[in-house]
């Protein structure tokens, strides 16, 4: 049977799990084209800067959760059998505030913070934390045990794997999602899909131009001090945009101090007086970190600033006809990029999503088979 070529556009971890889970097809042959590549730090390429773990705020009963749902189980695999690809298990604690209700982090965390949360019966050791051990101002907590991935060995770690399928690597920046179609660019023949993995960048994508796709942005400082286990609270004190959480990365990775949440803000370069309130509040929500003493104690390696790329109404996983060719979106995951990346890609590479054809005069939706 004869091949069929897909290019993949982007490289970050929605685009290199993707075309990882194609490549087990033997009848493709797959070309992932990207402006960035693992290695690189860019503002414009989130993926590198995520902290990143199994923190899941999809609500109860949506495709999210779904997607959250079914990336557990590999993630549990790689953290178990593949030491090499920089996961690790660690015990997870979220605190919750009752003065943080109504506040945004609260309404972004609001599944994460419940009691009975979907995913209780998905992760290991889900419980309750006893009143007696609640830090004072700590109304109630929750621990289970979740994974943090070293983005910088995960990253490239995905990429040997996709070379090892014979996954083939390209620079290329596109102005227009029909250029990755030109048979002369990627493939010497026709083109049969292209997957869009563009993340932030789809709101700028000529013939995507998604512009409910805006920057969520995260400032984190990551320190070579260890912080025993994976905290996350309800809230701060700061403001409804601020964040507060503590990851330790595998593999020597360093522990993540975060955070923020803000909407719209497109700035690159760390806010110095937000680190200081970062390393405050992460200091005061794990004492492990500095045995107890002040943030001066606190390692510093270095401050980052990533873009989420926040999709309103949650990630696009969805085919659609462009202009006589086929594309499946996978994009808009905000936060969630590593903790739906296998449930995202497996949706993306069965198509599960309804076909949207578009022509210059109308657009219409129906059902369609999935492309063979």
């Amino acid at each position: 049977m004869e091949q069929k070529n897909i290019v993949v556009i982007g490289a970050g971890v929605a685009g290199l799990t993707t075309a990882l889970l194609l490549s087990k097809n033997q009848q493709y042959k797959i070309v992932v084209a990207a402006k960035h590549m693992p290695g690189d730090y860019d503002i414009e390429y989130a993926s590198p800067w995520a902290g990143a773990n199994y923190m899941p705020v999809s609500i109860r009963g949506t495709r999210a959760a779904e997607w959250d749902r079914n990336t557990w189980g590999p993630l549990q695999d790689l953290a178990a059998n593949y030491p090499e690809a920089g996961i690790h298990f660690q015990e997870c604690e979220i605190h919750s505030r009752a003065k943080d209700v109504g506040s945004a982090t609260a309404d972004w965390f609001a599944e994460l913070l419940s009691p009975n949360p979907w995913f209780k019966d998905v992760v290991p050791n889900f419980r309750q934390v006893p009143s007696s051990q609640l830090s004072p101002g700590i109304d109630q907590a929750t621990s289970f045990t979740s994974v943090c991935i070293n983005t910088a060995i995960y990253l490239p770690w995905l990429v040997s794997q996709c070379l090892k399928a014979g996954v083939i690597f390209k620079r290329a920046v596109f102005s227009h999602i029909s250029e990755a179609a030109i048979p002369s660019i990627h493939h010497p023949n026709r083109v049969d899909l292209v997957v869009n993995c563009t993340g932030l960048g789809a709101s700028r994508l000529g013939g995507v131009e998604d512009k409910s796709v805006v920057p969520a942005r995260g400032q984190i400082v990551l320190v070579r001090n260890d912080a025993k286990k994976m905290m996350d609270i309800s809230g701060t004190d700061d403001g409804d945009d601020e964040a507060c959480y503590v990851m330790t990365r595998a593999a020597g990775g360093g522990t993540v101090l975060g955070g923020c949440y803000q909407k719209g803000n497109w700035e690159s370069q760390p806010d110095p007086n937000l680190a200081v309130r970062i390393m405050e509040r992460a200091n005061k929500l794990c004492p492990a970190l500095t045995g107890g003493r002040g943030i001066e104690h606190l390692d510093v390696i270095r401050h980052g600033v990533g873009l989420r790329p926040v999709r309103e109404g949650g990630t696009r996983v969805e085919k659609e006809k462009v202009f006589g060719f086929f594309v499946v979106h996978n994009y808009g995951a905000g936060g969630a990029g590593y903790q739906s990346s296998y449930g995202c890609a497996e949706a993306a590479e069965q198509n599960k999503a309804r076909v949207v054809v578009r022509t210059k005069s109308e657009t219409y939706v129906h059902d369609r088979e999935s492309i063979s």
